[in-house]
């Protein structure tokens, strides 16, 4: 039984009996492991200033063979698909047990769930077609407003299929298509320059995202956003209230609160949210989710890269701490199940938890009720990068687009906002959670530990109070 049809073993040409022998030798009293066998293709193209300047095309292959015991892995690869390599590399990791004789674990379980077609995004449209419509997009954005200065967008492809198979002779297959289109805008007024950017994608075919609707849709909400920023103020410094917008701005959530709740920061107690299962971390009314299983999203998976099948994972439900994301290993060292977040960014990486789509369910109150409550403030409807401190909680964010809430009204945009708080500590202090929950346009990465996997995120509008806000403003 298999989620797709395609056969990696039968690609390679290799002897599915002979192979079977090589990893039951290598995994040979191992608590767990398996062998992970992925091709991908990728493409990039980038049209930048008036041209196209970059079009990538790549294949790759390799394998993984990983034996895990207790706390220890052990894990060799290579890009060499053959059946000496495989050898060698099940020579390798039998060394980690030196000696110990574990029970290796059940298999995971199956699912018939598909969340996205087999056929590969980047055979439609042709690479011409491609690179007509980033010229067509890049048209666009100059007649749009005679003060975009500069353009770039770009497409992504990638299709990925990979096999696991374990030492118990279980075999898992999947199939993953994802895309994305970027774009983003330099707008200019004398000497000052701002800019603005936008994008969009999933897992699915580039059908949907190429259409003449969605890439304007794009285009004008980044040349919103520089507009918007070229008439900034600097923002105010000091502690206050702040609202979060509803989607993107989860990617706060994700850095700040996600990560703490990965399994293996908790089993090794190095995650501020450790040994506080069951109890209350979050204000009431705060529910958060891991939900893999959301078709097409850019972080969702039919099975992770263990074999798993993905799970909708309540993390934190009306303020209490409830779940942690487990992948395999982790799982089991802290006695609990496995909830498919096992996620490696290819063969040559190890998994480890990994978010997928996290995000903060809605609330009761009105958008327009929540600013209107705050009396000091600013409105963030927008981030670029962060920094978060896994052990204490501490974060720092920048805001690419934000407002100055004054007695209940959005006033001025401002510029140069950062947040600086705490995950676990803000979370208590959530004090309105709105009822338009949105996810983003899926476009984000998570980086973890060197690896880097797609994720989303989400949220609805959010009242939190007295967060310290850098700025150079009064």
């Amino acid at each position: 039984m298999s989620n797709a049809p395609i056969s990696l073993v039968d690609r390679a040409g290799l002897d599915r009996p002979r192979l079977a022998k090589i990893i039951s030798r290598g995994l040979d009293g191992a608590d767990d492991g398996e062998l992970f066998l992925e091709y991908r293709q990728t493409e990039m193209l980038a049209f930048d200033n008036g041209r196209l300047k970059q079009a990538t095309y790549d294949t790759s292959q390799g394998f993984g063979l990983r034996a895990v015991k207790d706390e220890a892995v052990g894990y060799a690869h290579a890009s060499d698909v053959a059946e000496a390599a495989i050898e060698r590399a099940a020579d390798a990791v039998r060394a980690v047990k030196s000696g110990y004789c574990g029970s290796y674990a059940a298999p995971p379980g199956r699912t018939n769930v598909k969340l996205y077609g087999e056929e590969s995004p980047l055979r439609s449209p042709t690479f011409d077609a491609k690179a007509r419509l980033l010229e067509t997009i890049d048209a666009y954005a100059r007649a749009k407003d005679p003060r975009v200065r500069q353009v770039s967008a770009s497409l992504a492809a990638s299709w990925q299929a990979v096999e696991i198979l374990r030492a118990d002779g279980e075999t898992y297959r999947d199939v993953r298509p994802l895309v994305r289109l970027s774009v983003s805008v330099v707008v200019g007024d004398g000497a000052r320059q701002e800019t603005g950017s936008d994008g969009y994608g999933g897992r699915e075919g580039y059908e949907r995202f190429i259409v003449s609707d969605a890439w304007q849709g794009a285009v004008d909400n980044a040349i919103r956003q520089a507009l918007v920023n070229l008439e900034a103020v600097p923002a105010p410094a000091g502690e206050l209230d702040v609202v979060l917008g509803p989607g993107w701005p989860g990617v706060m959530l994700h850095e700040a609160v996600g990560h703490g709740l990965e399994g293996d920061f908790n089993r090794k107690k190095t995650s501020a949210f450790a040994g506080l299962m069951g109890q209350r971390v979050a204000a009431k009314g705060v529910t958060v989710l891991d939900d893999g299983t959301m078709a097409r999203r850019r972080g969702s998976l039919s099975i992770d890269d263990e074999g798993t099948p993905s799970n909708r994972t309540v993390l934190i439900e009306d303020g209490v701490l409830v779940g942690y994301m487990q992948d395999r290993q982790n799982a089991r060292l802290m006695n609990m199940k496995p909830t498919g977040n096992g996620r490696r960014e290819s063969f040559a990486h190890v998994p480890m938890p990994r978010m997928t789509n996290t995000y903060m369910l809605a609330g009761a109150y009105d958008p327009a009720e929540i600013i209107a409550s705050v009396k000091d403030g600013i409105y963030a409807t927008y981030f670029g990068g962060g920094q978060v401190d896994i052990t204490s909680g501490k974060y720092v964010f920048q805001c690419t687009e934000a407002y100055r809430i004054e007695n209940g009204k959005v006033g001025a945009p401002i510029k140069g906002a950062m947040l600086i708080g705490n995950g676990p500590t803000d979370l208590h202090r959530v004090a309105m959670v709105g009822n338009d929950l949105k996810l983003d346009n899926g476009i984000g990465t998570c980086g973890k530990n060197g690896q880097g996997v797609p994720v989303g995120v989400g949220q609805p509008t959010l009242r939190i109070d007295r967060i310290t806000v850098g700025g150079t403003g009064a």
